[in-house]
């Protein structure tokens, strides 16, 4: 039970944060090119209230934490409407991408506070240090995992998105037909294992932000 705390506890800010800012940056980036659904909608905001879902922001990462599992959650999408947008099919592409970017952002700067605080003279300060550095590399972790994850071209995830938008129309529509099978498609890439080749890519970029 102690270790689950712990989990818990060294987790839940990191986890909040990279799965709020994800969506702050869709809904703010999509203020900048015209469309202020998200704004008026009360979502760019740091305020968790605004995005928690209760299954994706609280359940699912409690029960992954809890298993040991591979760490995940969401939080409510940002409304976005594209009949607003001054270029829809370029911005749509920007809206998506400001999410995974968002998440390199931030795994980028966890790792360097990780690298300062790692590097600091033990003593006294020792029982924040170590806490803090675990809470830091959880940071770098989870946020690949969201930035990597999120960039499979699948529906409903933002690759999906950015792919639609840079086919050409027909091949977009094919592709749109996706869309109402997409959590299918991923629910299989877990259950058959082949979601397990995004590790690699998210262990490069651990090595890279927090070093060997």
């Amino acid at each position: 039970m102690d270790s689950i705390i712990q989990r818990i506890s060294i987790s839940a800010i990191p986890i909040l944060l990279a799965i709020i800012l994800h969506e702050v940056s869709h809904g703010w980036v999509a203020d900048r090119l015209g469309d202020s659904t998200a704004r008026y909608s009360g979502r760019i905001t740091l305020n968790p209230a605004a995005h928690i879902d209760v299954f994706g922001t609280i359940i699912l990462p409690l029960v992954l934490l809890i298993s040991g599992g591979f760490m995940f959650g969401y939080a409510k999408p940002v409304p976005i409407n594209p009949y607003n947008l001054r270029n829809p099919r370029r911005d749509i592409i920007w809206i998506s991408l400001a999410g995974i970017l968002t998440n390199l952002a931030l795994a980028a700067v966890s790792g360097m506070l990780f690298r300062l605080v790692a590097a600091a003279s033990p003593g006294s300060w020792s029982l924040i240090a170590i806490p803090l550095a675990m809470m830091l590399r959880v940071s770098v972790m989870i946020n690949l995992i969201l930035a990597v994850f999120n960039a499979i071209p699948i529906p409903p995830l933002d690759g999906s998105r950015v792919l639609a938008h840079l086919l050409p129309p027909e091949q977009a529509a094919v592709f749109s037909k996706l869309e109402p099978f997409g959590f299918i498609i991923i629910l299989l890439l877990f259950f058959t294992g082949v979601i397990d080749l995004i590790w690699p890519i998210i262990g490069f970029f651990m090595e890279l932000f927090l070093g060997p």
